[in-house]
């Protein structure tokens, strides 16, 4: 059974990134009809984030990337959260130790600094000097007696050639001579993570180790500790990274990053899952619009590409936007409601809403489309736009908007039929276009000069809105 696995660690905010990982593995488990673990890797102490965990799993849960087995999940191969499982670690570095493929490194902090500022200066590589792989087991024995803390250092061999079999890039080959003395137990005895990964997904039956490119360097390493620990390797598989337009790792400064921002923002994880799947990968044909079942159908590693892929926020907009369209509008107005309350506005009535949603469906591809931008539907205007006013406001506006404004009062539909016949004979009676008329009706209702359909809003708004806004407008701009 395929089985596989996204560790996020509780640093921060779910990254993009992070989600694609997340995504990678979730649809491979569905193709081939296999287990999707969620494992917390919390090792790094110094980087722990408080809720940080939470927050990881609102997002995955809010993405709809929910795990088969794993963190407060469970399964037969907890506990899911490393913190949790030491002894494990200690069990192992012990055994590497014993068969002679890790040593105890006593090299101080400072001491490692000065060496590596020496070495520096010389001009030479900086890796750690292997000073500690000579000591005698007497020696070793003493130091650990006497209480100095240690690190424990995996032995790299030199002279060999490592290769991995990556399901994206091929073959990649690494000479072990350029390989560091990794560090495997850290000196308040917790494990890095490349021993705890190693550890982890042997024992959880990982099978396929999706990740970023950017652990692609350490994988040697982790081939030679299945090797030590005398295990098969599962399939590796290193997906590029996500860059901005100048072909750097997309960062906070090239706008949002982490999940929730997008969520806060007014994205559907549907469209968000369906841009970031294509991120890297393509499904061979023209196709740009999938929900989960549909990528999950044609999903394969092997059409993962190996550079880097470009995140283009207009074309996440755009994509999210498609699938907003999906949606009934009497099940978007549920959505669509907390952002008033985010917002700070009172909530409108529902059945109100679902007709604004209904007008502007064309025109949104966010849910905060439907609250902020668009104010005139929930509130009189209190200003108008000064350009506008400067471009449609003309002398005759005055008269010809007041004129038409009286026989709106008579009409007796309000729909947009009846106001757009309304509105032109009225033009053409007065003998302009009816431009001139369309544009200031807009201006005054709204406030400003863009828009859905001038007839299908104001029937939204209702005869007695209109008519109160028109006579508001024509005193101030008079």
């Amino acid at each position: 059974m395929v089985r596989v696995r996204f560790a996020p660690s509780p640093t921060g905010y779910l990254h993009v990134g992070g989600l694609r990982t997340a995504l990678y593995n979730w649809l491979l488990a569905r193709r081939e009809g296999g287990q999707f673990l969620l494992r917390i890797e919390d090792t790094d102490r110094t980087r722990l984030v408080e809720g940080a965990v939470e927050a990881l799993l609102d997002s995955l849960k809010w993405a709809g990337i929910t795990p088969d087995e794993g963190a407060l999940v469970g399964g037969p191969y907890g506990p899911y959260v490393q913190s949790e499982r030491l002894p494990i670690y200690r069990e192992m570095v012990d055994k590497l130790i014993a068969a002679g493929h890790a040593y105890y490194c006593f090299c101080t902090p400072e001491e490692l600094a000065a060496r590596r500022a020496e070495k520096e200066a010389q001009g030479e590589s900086t890796a750690y000097d292997r000073h500690c792989r000579s000591l005698s087991k007497e020696e070793v024995e003493r130091r650990l007696g006497a209480g100095e803390p240690y690190v424990v250092r995996m032995i790299i061999p030199d002279g060999r050639e490592i290769v991995i079999d990556d399901v994206v890039r091929g073959q990649v080959s690494f000479d072990s001579s350029l390989v560091d003395d990794q560090i495997l137990l850290k000196s308040d005895g917790f494990p890095t993570y490349h021993l705890a990964a190693v550890v982890d997904d042997h024992l959880m039956k990982i099978t396929h180790v999706i990740r970023g490119e950017e652990w692609l360097s350490s994988t040697p390493k982790h081939v030679l500790l299945y090797e030590y620990f005398g295990w098969e390797p599962p399939k590796f598989a290193h997906v590029p990274l996500i860059i901005n337009e100048s072909g750097k790792k997309l960062s906070k400064r090239d706008g949002d990053v982490s999940v929730e921002a997008y969520r806060e923002k007014g994205y559907l994880p549907e469209g968000l899952l369906n841009f970031l799947a294509m991120l890297g990968w393509n499904p061979g044909d023209e196709r740009e619009f999938f929900t989960k079942e549909t990528l999950a159908e044609c999903f394969s590693l092997e059409r993962v590409r190996k550079s880097g892929a470009v995140f283009d926020f207009n074309k996440l907009l755009y994509i999210n936007g498609l699938h907003m369209r999906t949606i009934p509008a009497d099940k978007l107005a549920d959505m669509v409601l907390p952002f008033f309350d985010k917002a700070g506005w009172e909530r409108p009535e529902r059945d109100y809403l679902i007709k604004v949603i209904e007008v502007m469906a064309e025109r949104a591809n966010l849910l905060t489309d439907y609250v902020e931008p668009i104010p005139y539907f929930y509130k009189d205007p209190t200003e108008y736009e000064e350009a506008t006013v400067k471009k449609r406001w003309k002398a005759a506006s005055h008269e010809l908007l007041s004129g038409w404004a009286d026989e709106m009062k008579n009409m007796e539909e309000f729909t947009p039929e009846a106001l757009e016949a309304s509105l032109r004979a009225y033009a053409e009676s007065h003998g302009v276009g009816a431009g001139q008329l369309i544009h200031p009706t807009r201006l005054a209702i709204t406030g400003v000069g863009n828009g859905p359909s001038l007839f299908h809003m104001m029937e939204v708004l209702g005869k007695d809105t209109c008519l109160r806004r028109i006579e508001a407008a024509l005193k101030v701009l008079a």
